[in-house]
């Protein structure tokens, strides 16, 4: 499986491709928004995207808007990892598309956890 972390801090990036290449995923990596959606379109066996809010040039909300607005990667699933902690926030996100929220900081066990409850693990 492939899977897009979108984080503008290369550290989060890191400590997240680090953790999914670990349960054996192949992972891609953008610094903001519009480098996603590149990314989406180079690598369109994406099935899974970890997305960030606050970032430069274009945010992880609009990056969802966008991306649920193309039929295409209907079968993509994202988790939105945030420190948007704000019950207002995470609604905003789910209602944009977004089919998990994870709130930073986070463990590597919650996190999977989260990855367990989109139904990425194959029996």
């Amino acid at each position: 499986m492939r899977a897009l972390v979108i984080d503008d801090s290369r550290t989060i990036r890191t400590i997240i491709g680090t953790i999914l290449r670990q349960i054996g995923m192949d992972v891609s990596e953008a610094g903001n928004g519009l480098q996603a959606l590149e990314q989406m379109r180079l690598f369109p066996d994406v099935e899974l995207v970890l997305v960030d809010w606050n970032m430069p040039q274009m945010n992880g909300l609009d990056f969802i808007k966008a991306i649920r607005a193309q039929r295409a990667f209907d079968r993509v699933r994202i988790l939105m990892v945030t420190s948007e902690t704000e019950l207002e926030q995470v609604t905003r996100a789910m209602n944009a598309g977004a089919n998990e929220y994870l709130m930073k900081p986070f463990s590597r066990e919650i996190l999977i956890a989260k990855l367990d409850l989109l139904d990425i693990f194959e029996d």
